[in-house]
């Protein structure tokens, strides 16, 4: 019978002679504890506070001059809603104009609350407009923001029924579907969008949502978030915040 002893010794022996196999084992370990993920790539996400939009049309303004966009006041790259919600019957909702045509007349019955939304293109995860494109003229790009190529574009306008936010317009003068890009020229050198630069009570704002130190960050942080039409699962990166159930 073998004795504690003997049983020690022949156990230290079989480990010694396998200690190479053992020993590169265990120094791999410390390399799997100090694997670190590689961090993800910039995503950038929009915020708007309707509490603080003043339905000025500054942003519209801006957007116009900065992108080119036709002065008509059916074309826009974003755009801000007056909504009016009688004490009976349903909301009515109404455009803020640039001063090139009337705004609509507000309506005669008792007005129980009113408010401003602005709109734009959702930038959405999963855009029905890249889907239907038969060219690929409407794309993604790896951070997030989705354009149009307007060399390419064909003016079929499919992305344009496709949008479920309205978004899109078809340029009278290149015949090419045109929207809201983040102002990504501008974001390229590290500009914000012309609408963020103009705002006065900052209901706009863009930033980073991958990134612990962005404005988007703090803004998801602090408010309570909504997007428009969840149920499509669009997955927009346009966020609102203080937005009323009425909006559409």
């Amino acid at each position: 019978m073998m004795d504690r002893r003997s049983f020690l010794r022949k156990l230290l022996s079989s480990l010694a002679l396998s200690g190479g196999v053992l020993g590169g084992f265990f120094r791999i370990l410390p390399a799997w504890g100090q694997a670190k993920e590689e961090p993800a790539g910039k995503l950038w996400g929009f915020g708007v506070s309707v509490d603080k939009c003043i339905g000025c049309a500054r942003c519209v303004v801006a957007c116009k001059t900065e992108n080119d966009v036709p002065k008509e006041p059916f074309f826009y790259r974003t755009w801000v809603e007056r909504y009016m919600i009688p004490k009976t019957g349903e909301a009515v909702v109404t455009n803020i104009h640039t001063g090139l045509s009337p705004d609509a007349e507000i309506p005669s019955k008792p007005i129980f609350r009113s408010f401003f939304v602005p709109k734009l293109c959702n930038q959405c995860a999963h855009p029905p407009c890249v889907q239907v494109c038969p060219v690929g003229a409407t794309f993604s790009t790896e951070d997030g923001v989705v354009l149009v190529n307007d060399k390419t574009c064909i003016g079929c306008r499919y992305c344009i029924q496709a949008c479920p936010y309205g978004a899109r317009y078809l340029h009278p003068a290149t015949h090419t579907a045109d929207k809201c890009t983040f102002c990504y020229h501008r974001l390229n050198r590290e500009l914000l969008p012309a609408c963020v630069e103009v705002c006065p009570t900052q209901a706009r704002v863009i930033g980073d949502m991958n990134s612990a130190a962005s404005p988007m960050t703090r803004f998801k942080r602090m408010n309570k978030i909504f997007v428009l039409k969840p149920n499509l699962n669009t997955e927009p990166k346009v966020l609102y915040a203080n937005i009323d159930g009425e909006v559409r």
